[in-house]
Formats: C-alpha cells, structure tokens, sequence
C-alpha cells in the first residue's frame, strides 16, 4: 500500500461527486417508459410518438415537435436502436432533455434524462467513511469455465438476468469472503455486493465494487474503500441489479460511500 493512498481516495471521491452531479449524472432521470406500457405511444410531457419493433423503435414526429435526432430536426418515421451511452451522446434530445433508448430482455424503453431534475437541484454529496487501510486487502479471482447468467431481482421489481464470470476471493476482519462478479470488457470486475451495514440502515441497501483486471496469477486488490452507491440510490429511474446469491456478506464493512447526505 502506497502512502499517498488516502490522496489517491480523496481524489477518487471527488471525481465521483463531480460525476454524480454532472447535467447527465443519476441525478437528472426524471422517468423510464416502457414502450408497451404507452398504449397511444406518447411519453409523458414529450412530443412525438414511440413504437416498438422487433429490432428496433420507431419515433414519429413533425418538425414543430423540437426533437432533434443526431443533431437535425426529427421528422417523419426514424429508426431508432438501443444508445451505448454516455446520456449526452443519445441521439434524441428535446431541448436540453436527453431521451435514451433502452433494450432490456426484448423490451423497449425511454429514459429522459433532464439537467433541470429536482433531484440534481437538491443534491448535498454523499456520506463516504475516510480512507482506512484496513479495508484494502488481497483478493484472488477464479473465472468460472464459462459465464453464467443468474436471474437477479432488479430496482424496479422486475427480474431480469446478471452475467457472472468467476469467483473473487479475499479475506476480511479474519472471514474469508467471496463475491460472484462480472467481468468488464477491459478485465476489470465488478461485484454487486451487500453487508450488515445494508440490512441496518448504515449503508445503502446494496453496493457496488470494482476490483483491477485481475494478473495472470488471478491476483487483484479488493478496495472497500471504493465502494460507491448504484445509480438507483440517486434516482429510481435505473435498473440496479440487487446482489445475486452469496453476495449477502456476513460482515459490517463500514467504508466506501454509505448514503446520500
């Protein structure tokens, strides 16, 4: 462990912040409308009209709408797939408002996301416990022989699938602990994790964890100090994935960020 770590989290937790209030942070959804809920295709207070196709949503409008698509006036019927992100890259916006496409398990939907939210306006930071090395340790990955897809229960109550690659094993306050995680395309893991903290009001409900792309060895570093909060502790517009089996973790880990202030 380097001595300047506790600079290192400092400066992590202040890109998190500036992050998280960014115009197009978790902070500005102000709905998520699934096109087979909209029986006349309209979005709440959004002109134009969305309808679903097999590979795709079609959004019609008229110049006089002011939706743009790509920049340009949106007019007549347009092709529409899923946007890869950031929010600001979505193709379709009204005004300063983004409306991102999702795909979701055969299921279309509209995210808008607006920079004037009340909930940006009222953000006040994070709760996040100071850096402290004694949650910094080993950690060790095994990938499974091929990814798994568990079903997870989601924010918004609907289950839907979570791609797991391995196994990240380290011990912790003398447990030794696992978590399923997933693997990024970079090689990094992530964990959806939840502890004691969760359950007693100390944290939010669940967490989330990255750990480095692990060596040729499986050898990477478990950082609860970089815990942080899933978009959906922001806003209840996003899709979270809840932890899936054996991520409930038998331990108070009272570090990384813990509620909004």
């Amino acid at each position: 462990m380097t001595t300047d770590a506790p600079d290192a989290w400092k400066q992590w937790q202040e890109n998190r912040l500036e992050a998280v209030s960014a115009p197009y942070g978790p902070l500005t959804p102000t709905g998520i409308h699934w096109i087979e809920d909209l029986p006349d295709g309209r979005i709440p207070d959004t002109p134009g009209r969305w309808a679903a196709e097999e590979d795709a949503v079609v959004l019609t409008a008229r110049a006089e709408d002011g939706l743009t698509v790509d920049g340009e006036p949106a007019t007549g019927r347009i092709r529409l797939t899923a946007d890869p992100g950031p929010v600001e890259a979505a193709r379709v916006a009204h005004g300063e408002r983004r409306l991102v496409v999702l795909h979701r398990e055969d299921v279309w939907g509209v995210r808008v996301h607006d920079p004037a939210a009340p909930a940006r306006r009222e953000f006040r930071g994070i709760e996040a416990t100071p850096y402290d090395p004694r949650w910094t340790v080993p950690g060790h990955f095994t990938p499974y022989g091929a990814p798994r897809t568990v079903r997870v229960e989601n924010a918004d109550g609907r289950y839907r699938g979570l791609r797991l690659g391995g196994v990240l094993a380290f011990t912790l306050e003398g447990q030794d602990l696992t978590l399923q995680v997933a693997v990024r395309e970079d090689g990094s893991l992530r964990a959806v994790f939840t502890d004691t903290t969760g359950a007693d009001g100390g944290s939010h409900r669940f967490r989330f964890l990255d750990a480095p792309a692990p060596d040729a060895q499986g050898s990477t570093t478990v950082d609860f100090n970089r815990a942080y909060l899933p978009p959906c502790a922001f806003c209840p517009h996003f899709l979270c994935p809840l932890p899936p089996p054996g991520n409930t973790l038998d331990v108070a880990i009272a570090a990384g960020e813990r509620t909004l202030r």
